[in-house]
Protein backbone atom coordinates (compact mmCIF):
# COMPACT_ATOMS: atom_id res chain seq x y z
CA UNK A 1 0.00 0.00 0.00
CA UNK A 2 1.02 3.70 -0.65
CA UNK A 3 1.69 6.56 1.69
CA UNK A 4 -1.60 8.53 0.84
CA UNK A 5 -3.80 9.27 3.30
CA UNK A 6 -7.16 10.54 3.40
CA UNK A 7 -5.87 14.23 4.62
CA UNK A 8 -3.53 13.93 0.81
CA UNK A 9 -4.35 17.15 -0.36
CA UNK A 10 -4.47 16.54 -4.20
CA UNK A 11 -2.48 19.73 -7.06
CA UNK A 12 -0.55 18.69 -9.70
CA UNK A 13 2.75 18.80 -9.20
CA UNK A 14 3.23 17.65 -12.95
CA UNK A 15 2.95 15.17 -16.08
CA UNK A 16 4.81 12.00 -17.03
CA UNK A 17 4.70 11.32 -20.58
CA UNK A 18 5.52 8.00 -21.89
CA UNK A 19 5.48 6.95 -25.70
CA UNK A 20 6.77 4.16 -27.64
CA UNK A 21 6.05 1.65 -29.62
CA UNK A 22 3.96 -1.68 -29.03
CA UNK A 23 5.35 -4.36 -31.02
CA UNK A 24 2.93 -7.71 -31.65
CA UNK A 25 5.20 -10.88 -31.78
CA UNK A 26 2.68 -13.23 -31.92
CA UNK A 27 -1.22 -11.98 -34.09
CA UNK A 28 -2.74 -9.86 -31.96
CA UNK A 29 -6.99 -10.06 -31.78
CA UNK A 30 -8.86 -7.09 -30.12
CA UNK A 31 -12.24 -7.81 -31.19
CA UNK A 32 -14.55 -5.48 -32.72
CA UNK A 33 -17.87 -7.87 -32.08
CA UNK A 34 -19.32 -9.66 -34.70
CA UNK A 35 -22.06 -6.48 -35.80
CA UNK A 36 -20.67 -6.47 -39.16
CA UNK A 37 -19.75 -9.73 -40.73
CA UNK A 38 -19.46 -10.43 -44.09
CA UNK A 39 -19.65 -13.31 -46.58
CA UNK A 40 -16.42 -15.06 -46.41
CA UNK A 41 -15.34 -12.80 -43.56
CA UNK A 42 -13.52 -13.73 -40.25
CA UNK A 43 -16.17 -14.76 -37.73
CA UNK A 44 -14.26 -12.37 -35.45
CA UNK A 45 -13.56 -9.40 -37.07
CA UNK A 46 -10.19 -7.16 -35.36
CA UNK A 47 -11.68 -3.63 -34.12
CA UNK A 48 -10.57 -0.72 -36.92
CA UNK A 49 -10.95 3.04 -36.97
CA UNK A 50 -12.84 5.21 -39.68
CA UNK A 51 -9.70 4.34 -42.31
CA UNK A 52 -9.76 0.62 -41.70
CA UNK A 53 -7.11 0.51 -40.37
CA UNK A 54 -6.87 -1.87 -36.91
CA UNK A 55 -5.95 -0.26 -33.60
CA UNK A 56 -5.71 -0.76 -29.61
CA UNK A 57 -8.32 0.73 -27.30
CA UNK A 58 -6.88 2.69 -24.78
CA UNK A 59 -9.72 0.97 -22.81
CA UNK A 60 -8.42 -2.47 -23.90
CA UNK A 61 -4.56 -1.51 -22.70
CA UNK A 62 -5.75 -0.03 -19.38
CA UNK A 63 -7.80 -2.94 -18.40
CA UNK A 64 -5.50 -5.24 -18.85
CA UNK A 65 -2.77 -3.87 -17.02
CA UNK A 66 -5.07 -2.98 -14.37
CA UNK A 67 -6.28 -6.53 -14.22
CA UNK A 68 -2.35 -8.06 -14.13
CA UNK A 69 -1.74 -5.57 -11.53
CA UNK A 70 -4.57 -6.79 -9.27
CA UNK A 71 -3.80 -10.13 -9.93
CA UNK A 72 -0.10 -9.46 -9.06
CA UNK A 73 -0.94 -7.63 -5.57
CA UNK A 74 -2.87 -10.18 -4.35
CA UNK A 75 -6.62 -7.97 -5.40
CA UNK A 76 -8.28 -10.64 -7.43
CA UNK A 77 -9.99 -12.42 -4.53
CA UNK A 78 -13.73 -12.28 -3.81
CA UNK A 79 -13.16 -9.82 -0.81
CA UNK A 80 -11.61 -7.48 -2.86
CA UNK A 81 -13.33 -7.85 -6.00
CA UNK A 82 -16.76 -5.82 -6.58
CA UNK A 83 -19.74 -6.29 -9.45
CA UNK A 84 -19.85 -3.61 -12.09
CA UNK A 85 -22.08 -6.04 -14.27
CA UNK A 86 -24.37 -9.04 -12.70
CA UNK A 87 -26.11 -9.53 -16.16
CA UNK A 88 -25.83 -13.67 -16.67
CA UNK A 89 -23.27 -14.40 -18.22
CA UNK A 90 -21.41 -11.45 -18.47
CA UNK A 91 -20.74 -10.69 -15.05
CA UNK A 92 -17.72 -7.91 -14.62
CA UNK A 93 -15.91 -7.94 -11.40
CA UNK A 94 -12.77 -5.53 -10.74
CA UNK A 95 -10.81 -4.35 -7.39
CA UNK A 96 -12.17 -1.61 -5.37
CA UNK A 97 -12.15 -0.26 -2.15
CA UNK A 98 -12.19 3.08 -0.06
CA UNK A 99 -9.04 2.76 1.21
CA UNK A 100 -7.21 6.29 0.80
CA UNK A 101 -4.07 4.03 0.55
CA UNK A 102 -4.85 1.77 -2.21
CA UNK A 103 -2.67 2.19 -5.40
CA UNK A 104 -4.99 0.55 -7.64
CA UNK A 105 -7.90 2.61 -7.04
CA UNK A 106 -5.36 5.88 -6.84
CA UNK A 107 -3.85 4.40 -10.34
CA UNK A 108 -6.97 4.02 -12.22
CA UNK A 109 -9.79 6.07 -10.15
CA UNK A 110 -12.58 5.55 -8.20
CA UNK A 111 -16.27 6.65 -8.34
CA UNK A 112 -18.27 7.15 -4.78
CA UNK A 113 -21.33 5.46 -4.40
CA UNK A 114 -22.58 1.79 -3.28
CA UNK A 115 -21.39 -1.49 -4.96
CA UNK A 116 -22.07 -5.11 -4.25
CA UNK A 117 -19.11 -7.57 -3.12
CA UNK A 118 -18.23 -10.62 -5.13
CA UNK A 119 -17.39 -12.14 -1.40
CA UNK A 120 -21.03 -10.79 -0.35
CA UNK A 121 -22.16 -7.39 1.23
CA UNK A 122 -21.85 -4.25 0.21
CA UNK A 123 -18.95 -1.53 -0.18
CA UNK A 124 -19.79 2.20 0.22
CA UNK A 125 -17.11 4.66 -1.27
CA UNK A 126 -17.64 8.17 0.21
CA UNK A 127 -15.30 9.83 -2.24
CA UNK A 128 -13.46 10.02 -5.15
CA UNK A 129 -9.91 9.70 -6.59
CA UNK A 130 -9.21 11.16 -9.86
CA UNK A 131 -7.46 8.63 -12.21
CA UNK A 132 -3.86 9.42 -12.35
CA UNK A 133 -3.17 7.46 -15.64
CA UNK A 134 -4.29 7.97 -19.35
CA UNK A 135 -4.09 5.10 -21.72
CA UNK A 136 -4.96 6.41 -25.45
CA UNK A 137 -5.83 4.45 -28.19
CA UNK A 138 -2.76 2.68 -30.05
CA UNK A 139 -2.97 3.50 -34.02
CA UNK A 140 -1.23 1.24 -36.11
CA UNK A 141 2.23 2.11 -37.64
CA UNK A 142 1.43 1.09 -41.42
CA UNK A 143 4.65 0.96 -42.30
CA UNK A 144 5.47 -2.16 -40.18
CA UNK A 145 3.33 -3.91 -42.40
CA UNK A 146 5.99 -4.18 -44.96
CA UNK A 147 5.34 -5.60 -48.74
CA UNK A 148 6.69 -8.57 -47.89
CA UNK A 149 4.13 -9.36 -45.09
CA UNK A 150 1.55 -8.21 -47.35
CA UNK A 151 1.83 -11.15 -50.65
CA UNK A 152 0.95 -13.64 -47.52
CA UNK A 153 -1.74 -11.64 -45.91
CA UNK A 154 -5.58 -12.54 -46.16
CA UNK A 155 -6.69 -8.72 -46.52
CA UNK A 156 -4.01 -5.49 -46.99
CA UNK A 157 -3.01 -5.18 -42.98
CA UNK A 158 -4.47 -8.50 -41.10
CA UNK A 159 -4.52 -12.31 -41.66
CA UNK A 160 -7.13 -14.82 -40.71
CA UNK A 161 -6.27 -17.67 -38.46
CA UNK A 162 -8.51 -20.70 -38.43
CA UNK A 163 -8.78 -22.59 -35.72
CA UNK A 164 -11.10 -26.04 -34.80
CA UNK A 165 -12.61 -27.03 -31.07
CA UNK A 166 -13.30 -30.66 -31.25
CA UNK A 167 -15.98 -32.65 -29.52
CA UNK A 168 -14.25 -34.65 -26.90
CA UNK A 169 -16.83 -37.20 -27.44
CA UNK A 170 -17.73 -37.39 -31.00
CA UNK A 171 -14.58 -35.76 -32.76
CA UNK A 172 -16.66 -33.94 -34.38
CA UNK A 173 -14.64 -30.61 -35.60
CA UNK A 174 -16.31 -27.18 -35.08
CA UNK A 175 -14.09 -24.54 -37.53
CA UNK A 176 -13.64 -20.90 -36.60
CA UNK A 177 -12.00 -17.85 -38.50
CA UNK A 178 -10.18 -15.72 -36.01
CA UNK A 179 -9.05 -12.22 -37.46
CA UNK A 180 -5.10 -10.78 -36.70
CA UNK A 181 -2.85 -7.83 -36.92
CA UNK A 182 -0.17 -10.27 -37.91
CA UNK A 183 3.47 -10.80 -35.68
CA UNK A 184 5.95 -7.71 -36.95
CA UNK A 185 3.16 -5.36 -36.65
CA UNK A 186 3.76 -2.18 -34.11
CA UNK A 187 1.79 0.00 -32.67
CA UNK A 188 2.07 3.69 -30.94
CA UNK A 189 1.18 3.82 -27.44
CA UNK A 190 1.15 6.54 -25.61
CA UNK A 191 0.53 7.39 -21.62
CA UNK A 192 0.17 9.97 -19.45
CA UNK A 193 0.61 9.92 -15.85
CA UNK A 194 -0.60 12.78 -13.39
CA UNK A 195 1.72 13.48 -10.18
CA UNK A 196 -0.96 15.36 -7.89
CA UNK A 197 0.90 15.01 -4.64
CA UNK A 198 4.26 14.10 -3.14
CA UNK A 199 2.94 10.37 -2.36
CA UNK A 200 1.80 9.38 -6.32
CA UNK A 201 5.89 9.34 -6.43
CA UNK A 202 5.74 5.57 -6.05
CA UNK A 203 3.21 4.98 -8.80
CA UNK A 204 5.30 5.39 -12.45
CA UNK A 205 7.23 2.05 -10.88
CA UNK A 206 3.73 0.51 -10.43
CA UNK A 207 2.76 1.46 -14.22
CA UNK A 208 6.18 0.01 -15.47
CA UNK A 209 5.29 -3.18 -13.27
CA UNK A 210 1.78 -3.40 -14.97
CA UNK A 211 3.86 -3.30 -18.74
CA UNK A 212 6.19 -5.33 -17.74
CA UNK A 213 3.97 -8.42 -16.86
CA UNK A 214 1.70 -7.69 -19.91
CA UNK A 215 5.02 -8.74 -22.03
CA UNK A 216 5.27 -12.00 -20.28
CA UNK A 217 0.93 -12.51 -20.74
CA UNK A 218 -1.15 -12.11 -23.50
CA UNK A 219 -3.48 -8.74 -24.78
CA UNK A 220 -6.40 -9.16 -26.35
CA UNK A 221 -8.57 -12.56 -27.48
CA UNK A 222 -7.55 -15.45 -27.50
CA UNK A 223 -4.02 -15.72 -25.51
CA UNK A 224 -4.03 -19.19 -24.28
CA UNK A 225 -3.89 -20.25 -27.88
CA UNK A 226 -1.14 -18.16 -28.89
CA UNK A 227 -2.42 -14.91 -29.66
CA UNK A 228 -1.38 -11.23 -28.10
CA UNK A 229 2.38 -11.75 -27.40
CA UNK A 230 3.82 -8.12 -27.55
CA UNK A 231 6.84 -6.12 -26.27
CA UNK A 232 7.02 -2.17 -25.74
CA UNK A 233 10.20 -0.40 -27.54
CA UNK A 234 11.69 2.50 -28.29
CA UNK A 235 10.08 4.17 -25.30
CA UNK A 236 10.48 7.69 -24.19
CA UNK A 237 9.78 8.57 -20.90
CA UNK A 238 9.37 12.90 -20.57
CA UNK A 239 8.63 15.44 -17.24
CA UNK A 240 6.36 18.17 -17.81
CA UNK A 241 6.28 20.09 -14.76
CA UNK A 242 3.23 22.67 -13.70
CA UNK A 243 5.20 25.23 -14.77
CA UNK A 244 5.65 23.50 -18.71
CA UNK A 245 2.19 24.87 -18.68
CA UNK A 246 1.77 27.74 -16.66
CA UNK A 247 4.80 29.47 -18.02
CA UNK A 248 5.93 27.47 -20.73
CA UNK A 249 9.29 26.19 -18.87
CA UNK A 250 11.32 23.03 -20.90
CA UNK A 251 9.91 19.74 -20.34
CA UNK A 252 12.66 16.91 -18.88
CA UNK A 253 13.42 14.10 -20.82
CA UNK A 254 14.36 11.57 -18.27
CA UNK A 255 14.69 8.32 -20.84
CA UNK A 256 14.99 7.83 -24.62
CA UNK A 257 15.12 4.58 -26.95
CA UNK A 258 14.85 2.36 -24.21
CA UNK A 259 12.89 -1.31 -23.55
CA UNK A 260 11.11 -1.49 -19.99
CA UNK A 261 14.09 -2.83 -18.23
CA UNK A 262 16.10 0.62 -19.34
CA UNK A 263 12.53 2.50 -18.20
CA UNK A 264 12.44 0.72 -15.09
CA UNK A 265 16.36 1.96 -13.97
CA UNK A 266 14.81 5.15 -14.69
CA UNK A 267 11.60 5.92 -12.33
CA UNK A 268 13.89 6.14 -9.08
CA UNK A 269 14.73 9.68 -10.29
CA UNK A 270 10.80 11.21 -10.64
CA UNK A 271 11.48 11.33 -6.86
CA UNK A 272 13.65 13.97 -6.89
CA UNK A 273 11.44 16.28 -9.47
CA UNK A 274 8.32 15.93 -7.53
CA UNK A 275 10.06 17.23 -4.57
CA UNK A 276 11.35 20.37 -6.00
Amino acid sequence: MSAHTAQTELKLIGKLILEGEMRCETGLHVGAGKGSLEIGGADNPVVKDAHGRPYVPGSTLRGRIRALLEQATGMAIPSELVFISKRKGQEVRIHQSDRPDDEICILFGRSPGRMEKVGGGDVESNFATPARLSVFDAPLAPESITAQMRENLDDELTEVKSENAIDRITSQANPRTLERVPAGARFRVRFVLDLLCAEDAALPALVVQGLRLLEDDALGGGGSRGNGCVRFENLKLTWRGKDYYASGAAEREIAAGVDLAGLQSKVGEIGSLVEA
